[in-house]
């Protein structure tokens, strides 16, 4: 029991070096930033879309390695919801939540024109260099953020209560977007959807959710 301890321990420190290091990266990046650089069409660039996808893939290298040795059934919540049905009304309700409080968030903090993912217009031109940010937004970021922190941080935070595991990991999920304005609304997300992971006790709702909402914000985000 007490080995089984300090591999969770050191387990958990580890990813917390993880998430720091992302966390010092991502607001390093956004001060270094000229700040008269336009990011509304960020994801008509090839370097956002290859950048992304490697980053991504970088990071969930780390998580598996951390996770090397567990379970990844139980780590990650690899299972279906014991009711598909409960799941979705689940998501349904926090849909509604996430859309009314980061809507009014959303208003005030403009987080949205910060990240990048809100295009001024369609450009047909870059549709290569769009593929690319798409597959970076619609897939790598939601796989990879979800097994990162609604997978193998909420597992090694829940020995602390799992309302510990979804405020922690809420909080660590906001930070490593790096948009001091957007950490009120991306906490409201992150938290959401570990809620939704302690209610199902499975990945897949929040992960489907994630790639769902990243879509809809993307898509807007062009075609409005």
């Amino acid at each position: 029991m007490a080995m089984n301890e300090r591999s969770l321990g050191r387990r958990l420190l580890a990813w917390w070096i993880l998430i720091g290091g992302i966390i010092l990266l991502t607001f390093g990046s956004a001060f270094a930033a000229d700040e008269e650089e336009n990011r509304q069409n960020l994801v008509y660039s090839y370097e956002f879309g290859i950048g992304g996808i490697l980053g991504y893939a970088l990071v969930l290298g780390f998580v598996l390695l951390i996770a090397r040795g567990l379970d990844w059934r139980e780590t990650f919540a690899f299972r279906r919801p014991a009711s598909w049905r409960t799941a979705g009304l689940l998501t349904a309700g926090l849909l509604v939540a996430i859309l009314i409080v980061g809507g009014i968030l959303e208003r005030i903090f403009h987080a949205g024109e910060e990240q990048g993912l809100d295009p001024a217009a369609w450009q047909s031109d870059r549709i290569g260099a769009f593929a690319l940010s798409a597959l970076a937004i619609v897939i790598a970021a939601p796989l990879t953020e979800e097994l990162a922190y609604r997978g193998l941080g909420y597992f090694l935070l829940s020995q602390f209560g799992s309302w510990a595991a979804i405020v922690v990991t809420g909080l660590a999920f906001a930070l490593s977007h790096g948009i001091v304005v957007g950490i009120p609304v991306f906490f409201v997300i992150g938290a959401g959807l570990a809620y939704l992971r302690f209610r199902t006790n499975s990945i897949y709702p929040p992960l489907l959710f994630h790639a769902a909402f990243n879509g809809l914000q993307l898509g807007i985000g062009v075609v409005g």
